[in-house]
């Protein structure tokens, strides 16, 4: 199970994420587009992630404008689906 601390990390990267693709999460709960225990699931998705200092430099690199996760991202269909 994942300590509390790779918990946090991985919420930011998966919000990080979002945001850079376009998807405001916060938004799209409010929308009813997604629900709070979706993106739960995503966190915990991408702490199994096989390379998040890859993406944590994808994300320092290209700021905020990102047009799709890297290929390797568990949550790739999640935030591709709410872009739209």
């Amino acid at each position: 199970m994942p300590s509390n601390a790779q918990i946090k990390r991985h919420a930011i990267l998966v919000d990080r994420m979002a945001e850079a693709v376009g998807v405001d999460l916060q938004e799209k709960v409010l929308r009813g587009e997604v629900t709070m225990e979706e993106i739960e699931t995503a966190v915990y998705r991408c702490t199994a992630c096989t390379d998040p200092e890859g993406c944590t430099a994808l994300l320092e690199a290209g700021g905020k404008a990102v047009e799709t996760p890297p290929s390797y991202c568990r949550n790739s269909r999640m935030m591709a689906r709410l872009k739209g």
